[in-house]
């Protein structure tokens, strides 16, 4: 019998012990797997959401801390600190795109919904809208809406809104954009202004330069000429993944632990198998095995318990990201997904970090009784009953 069939044979003669074995392994592999490819998810579309902002700088108000950067991804409520004086000095710097935001917030049908106060033509342009249906018509009695927001609202061109007590024609949908652009109303700067009482302030405004080797120049100048504070588009996501990072290494910490704990119950199982064939280690040994061959033949066992463990934590775990990634995204951390989490269920690096840690982890709770089982002297051994 080759040592590969032995190890099956071994392995499968207490079934229910084996599946329970695995299983331990298996819930700890599937909740890492789980947070790592919902991590990897989130991570780019952190980047995406950033790249759609079409902005190279972010002029903020001073002493905003991370918390508001992130929002300017998020579409989280702002303050605003920026004078229109401000902003005018910014887009009078030759070689760069200025457009303000004014963010604020309102609620349809009792359901919170991000407001966006914006100059509508240069806008446009910066972002090349399309518009769906109705036209693109932003004044005092009129404004836009973003593709989901009309279908998760069932809104039509036409229809009223009503936001802190005024009512607004609802002129046009845009079309759909992938991103949080689908889930905005949007309206004229100055009626946004002028309707939630910030007088002539904007939150913080997106800069696109036209030559982007120059972009730590154009952001000396910007602060030189305003009372602001610049941030690059690689800073914003910077500031994004150091928060991201560290809620889902803390989480990958948990998931950890409990692949750990499955590794006891790797040790218990090889302990209790060499204790029930003490008697054929020791014929093995009779017939000329040697303490290394022993040694390998139990380790061998342990690391096939993770490897079966591993190949089914990577199925359960990625079978769970893809079913629980819909409602992960109605979470205040991830609510700046604009459309659903996405998930890479044949990502190689999770597969491989998931499956080397499985493997390790089970062969690292092998080495003790492994090296046990080789320690058992031959007279020993043969004689137990």
């Amino acid at each position: 019998m080759t040592r590969g069939k032995l190890v099956l044979k071994n392995l499968t003669r207490k079934k229910t012990r084996f599946l329970f074995t695995v299983l331990g392994i298996s819930v700890g592999i599937a909740s890492l797997v789980t947070l790592l490819s919902l991590g990897t998810g989130l991570e780019a579309e952190v980047r995406k959401q950033s790249q759609e902002l079409g902005a190279e700088l972010v002029v903020t108000p001073k002493g905003w801390c991370a918390y508001e950067q992130i929002s300017v991804l998020t579409g989280e409520t702002l303050p605003e600190a920026i004078p229109n004086a401000d902003v005018e000095k910014v887009a009078s710097i030759k070689g760069i795109t200025a457009i303000p935001y004014l963010v604020q917030r309102t609620a349809i049908k009792n359901q919170p919904v991000t407001v966006v106060g914006i100059l509508p033509e240069p806008m446009k342009q910066f972002k090349n809208w399309q518009v769906e249906k109705g036209e693109y018509r932003l004044d005092r009695e009129s404004l836009v809406v973003g593709f989901s927001i009309a279908k998760q609202f069932e809104l039509k061109t036409g229809d009223k809104l009503t936001i802190r007590g005024t009512e607004f024609l609802l002129s046009g949908i845009l079309k759909e954009m992938g991103n949080r652009d689908d889930l905005v109303i949007y309206l004229d700067l100055t009626t946004a202004q002028k309707l939630y009482g910030v007088g002539d302030k904007v939150s913080f405004i997106a800069v696109k330069v036209d030559d982007i080797t120059r972009i730590e120049q154009y952001s000396q100048e910007i602060q030189e000429r305003a009372n602001v504070a610049v941030v690059s588009d690689k800073q914003l996501i910077k500031s994004v993944m150091a928060i991201v990072g560290t809620v889902r290494n803390t989480l990958q910490m948990i998931a950890a632990v409990a692949v750990l704990a499955a590794a006891f119950g790797i040790i218990n199982t090889m302990l209790t198998a060499i204790h029930e064939r003490k008697r054929e280690i020791g014929i093995l040994q009779a017939l000329g095995g040697k303490r290394r061959t022993i040694f390998f033949l139990f380790l061998y066992e342990s690391a096939l318990y993770g490897i079966v463990g591993g190949v089914v934590g990577l199925i359960a775990g990625f079978a769970f990201s893809f079913f629980a990634a819909p409602y992960i995204q109605q979470s205040e951390f991830t609510a700046f997904l604009g459309s659903a989490q996405t998930v890479e269920i044949f990502n190689l690096a999770v597969i491989g970090q998931a499956m080397l840690f499985s493997v390790l982890v089970a062969c690292l709770a092998g080495i003790y009784p492994a090296w046990q089982a080789s320690r058992l002297s031959p007279v020993e051994a043969i004689s137990y009953e």
